[in-house]
């Protein structure tokens, strides 16, 4: 019986709905807890990161002007192709040394139904029509940030990742993600999923690597409106947030103690995204 190799998994960056190398042709080395090479996934430079804000930008408008309703079935479609790969993410999630990492797949999963569910509902639970002292109409109007930067939680790999991404594109925001640095190939897989789903290309990007690369300059990038610090290493939060005010950078962080709680999920982290547009209009005009 004639032997095969086996074909083995190459780990690229995800921007613009394409998987492409780093363009510095880089990659490190992923360890298991016992520390043997799992892969090596590519390592992403200053100019990779750059794109990815590029691609976000261009994405914004088409994902935007969508209605809150199919971005609610584009993201659900997202949990359904999940569940197809379960097995998959179940490995990767569990060479992470999870101690159970069906339950983290099944919470990462459940996740995204959630937040889908809130796609058509979060701006009627945030907006309002104010009372005014006046003939007017005095409405307060809930719109996306823009481009967001996620720094993921390193842990748990998965639900981490999901937790902090799904809430910023609910209510139309583009995203460019810092995976975790250590298990980062559940993120890659997430990005094959959103790849293979209705999601825009452009809409989510997520890049590998070197955090103590990477955030200085996602937190400095003048086109990033928004950064999520959850998953920045202490040692740089601080020039992260100092980074961000240079150009009034919205800051967000995720609290959860427990990532797996009911808790750790919630339309005000939808809200964390947001602007509050308020609109005067003068009563029978």
């Amino acid at each position: 019986m004639t032997s095969r190799l086996p074909v083995r998994k190459t780990y690229k960056l995800f921007i613009g709905g394409e998987f492409p190398r780093s363009e510095s042709g880089r990659s490190y080395e992923a360890l298991d807890r016992e520390g043997r090479v799992l892969a090596r996934p590519a390592r992403a430079s200053r100019k990779d990161l750059r794109d990815a804000v590029v691609a976000a930008r261009a994405a914004f408008p088409g994902w935007w002007e969508r209605t809150a309703s199919n971005r609610g079935q584009v993201l659900y479609r997202v949990a359904e192709l999940m569940e197809g790969r379960r097995a998959q993410f179940e490995d990767e999630v569990g060479a992470s040394g999870s101690p159970d990492p069906a339950r983290e797949v099944s919470a990462a999963i459940d996740r995204w139904v959630w937040y889908a569910g809130w796609c058509d509902k979060v701006h009627h639970v945030l907006g309002t029509v104010n009372p005014v002292a006046g003939p007017y109409f005095d409405f307060t109007i809930p719109e996306p940030t823009g481009v967001v930067g996620v720094v993921a939680p390193e842990e748990p790999p998965l639900l981490g990742v999901v937790s902090r991404l799904a809430p910023a594109i609910v209510s139309g925001n583009t995203a460019v993600v810092l995976a975790s640095e250590r298990w980062p190939l559940p993120a890659v897989t997430l990005s094959e999923v959103l790849a293979t789903s209705d999601v825009p290309g452009g809409v989510v990007n997520v890049l590998t690597g070197l955090k103590r690369e990477l955030v200085p300059w996602l937190a400095s990038h003048m086109d990033v409106n928004a950064i999520d610090v959850t998953g920045v290493p202490e040692e740089l939060r601080e020039e992260a947030e100092r980074l961000a005010a240079e150009n009034v950078k919205r800051v967000v962080r995720w609290e959860a103690a427990d990532p797996f709680a009911p808790a750790a999920q919630s339309p005000y982290e939808v809200a964390a995204f947001m602007d509050m547009k308020t609109v005067w209009h003068p009563m029978g005009a």
